[in-house]
Order: structure tokens, then sequence, then C-alpha cells
């Protein structure tokens, strides 16, 4: 896995975390147990500290980075393929769908997801449990039965896919 070290700052990587083999950490990232970071991540801490917690997943092709501030991903959240995620605050067992973007001094409350595509506008606060929609996301409302769904299951769907890769993928 690709690691590296910024003006004297390492990656601090759990033993019981995945980093995927084409996964970047540079500089001040941590990453807690049973967290999972996917193909073609880019976690770049070089002018802040980013903290993935413990059973989140950081899935392919998504970037973290923040400016001087804690960029935080909370325990057992989910950040989808593609997106970008920069210098906010992503609560606990979120879910930040496809291709979204989600910027500076944000705030994602618990257990809120993300629709896919959407933008998450420097500042914004998205309440815990709701849906925000929208690019810009303006519109918030109540999660519904499969977005539950969605954000009940996805962490443990992917700690045991991490656990899966772990074991069995090897280069060819």
């Amino acid at each position: 896995m690709p690691l590296f070290s910024f003006e004297g700052v390492s990656p601090n990587v759990h033993p019981d975390a995945w980093i995927a083999p084409t996964a970047t950490l540079i500089g001040n990232v941590t990453v807690e147990k049973g967290a999972s970071v996917w193909y073609g991540a880019v976690i770049r801490g070089d002018s802040g500290p980013i903290v993935i917690r413990e059973g989140a997943n950081i899935q392919d092709n998504s970037v973290i980075h923040t400016n001087t501030e804690l960029c935080e991903v909370g325990r057992n959240v989910t950040v989808g393929h593609q997106c970008l995620v920069h210098d906010c605050t992503v609560g606990e067992q979120a879910l930040i769908g496809n291709g979204s973007t989600v910027l500076d001094r944000a705030v994602i409350g618990p257990r809120a997801l993300i629709a896919a595509g959407a933008t998450v506008t420097p500042g914004t606060e998205v309440p815990a449990e709701t849906i925000a929609m929208g690019s810009p996301a303006k519109k918030f409302v109540p999660l519904t039965d499969s977005a539950r769904m969605w954000v009940d299951h996805n962490a443990a769907v992917y700690q045991e896919l991490a656990r899966r890769h772990r074991e069995g993928s090897q280069p060819v």
C-alpha cells in the first residue's frame, strides 16, 4: 500500500484496517481498526489531520483532503465510489452516495444519507437520519425505509468484503 510521509508526518494505520494496494495515504492520516480504504482512493493529510474512524469504508477512487482543520469520517461511515470529501465532518454511520461532494466545514449528521451525485456546499449542516438531495443539496427529507436499509447495513457489508479482499486478492 502506498503510504507517504509528508514533512516528517506519516500515516497511522491500525493493523486491523485494510488498505487496498492502489490506495494512497499521505501525511497526517489516521485509519482506525476495521476501516477500509479501497482501490484508487487518495487520502491526503498534507494541510491538516484526517481521521477515518473504526469500521468506516472509503470506496474506490474517492478523495479526502482538508485545509488546516480536522477532517473526520465517523465510525461505520460509508464514503461511496468517486466521492470528494473535503475539510468536513461526517457523523457516525452516515452514507455518502456515489459521486457526491461534501465541502468545507459541512457537518453530516449521524446516519444521514447524501444522495448519489449530491453536492453539500460549504458550511451546510445535514441533520441526522435525513436524506440530502440535489446539487447543491438543499432538499432534506427523513430516511425512507430503503435508505434506512442502506444506512443500517452498508458498513457491515464492506467490513466483510474488506476481509475477503485481505484474504483473497493478490497481484497476477
